[in-house]
């Protein structure tokens, strides 16, 4: 593709704020997709290209939850683990199984999940006693199996819906559940990347400009949440799901697919 100063026009702010968003509440690659395929990329590498520069920008974001100590690894290495087998589940029962109903039962539970965030006022604000060793080395692989599986399905919010998990289940923070969550999509991020690398679906041109928009976002991102704590991550968390709900419908209703 002919690539000239428009794309960037284009991509770059876009990805800067889908860095910034990602690193907060997760849900950034509603923003980061779109950006390509608007400048006029491809699809297929617009999605290598997407891969290739959030990985590069949740490696940073993680780097800068692990150094603020918002990062427990009992949860981050087997979601981790469970993420990157649960996608590969996931994305072999898309063969077998319609996107359009996965579309739907996503865009039903989207709402309910924002209003469970509204009305429980301090969800993720304390954190709640510990869960064994044992019990949060288990719940946390199943969390990332489960959601590393809708990964694999359908895609959207996995980061977002990692972070929720690990609050509601294992009573972490929002703040030390998205530095568990970065930990968890990084993962996923860099598996996915070396197979659109292997099959040369990364546009460098837009990509290693793009990379840096998407570090810097994350980087701002990442000291807006740890400074902020757990409250500015609920108030972007709403954000994040409205543009789901957005994305998911529009994909639903066939009006646009990304």
């Amino acid at each position: 593709m002919q690539v000239n100063i428009w794309t960037f026009v284009i991509v770059c702010p876009l990805i800067f704020l889908a860095g910034f968003v990602d690193s907060i509440a997760g849900g950034g690659g509603v923003i980061s997709l779109p950006a390509y395929l608007i400048a006029g990329v491809p699809i297929k590498l617009a999605a290598g290209t997407n891969k290739f520069v959030n990985g590069c920008g949740t490696a940073l974001a993680s780097y800068k939850y692990i150094a603020s100590g918002n990062v427990d690894w009992l949860c981050a290495v087997p979601s981790a683990v469970g993420s990157l087998i649960g996608s590969a589940a996931g994305a072999s029962l898309a063969v077998y199984l319609r996107e359009e109903v996965l579309q739907m039962v996503v865009l039903a539970a989207l709402p309910a999940v924002a209003l469970i965030l509204f009305f429980v006022r301090d969800f993720g604000q304390a954190e709640k006693p510990p869960k064994s060793r044992k019990s949060t080395l288990v719940l946390s692989g199943f969390i990332g199996l489960a959601i590393g599986m809708y990964d694999g399905l359908v895609g959207p919010g996995t980061g977002t819906f990692l972070t929720i998990a690990f609050s509601a289940v294992l009573g972490f923070t929002l703040l030390k559940s998205s530095g568990c969550a970065r930990i968890a999509n990084l993962a996923s991020n860099i598996a996915a990347m070396v197979v659109f690398l292997l099959h040369g679906e990364v546009l460098f041109s837009v990509g290693m400009p793009a990379m840096l928009c998407s570090m810097l976002g994350n980087y701002m991102g990442s000291r807006y949440a740890i400074r902020g704590g757990s409250g500015k991550i609920r108030r972007v968390m709403f954000i994040v799901l409205g543009l789901l709900f957005v994305k998911v419908g529009l994909n639903a209703l066939g009006i646009a697919d990304f």
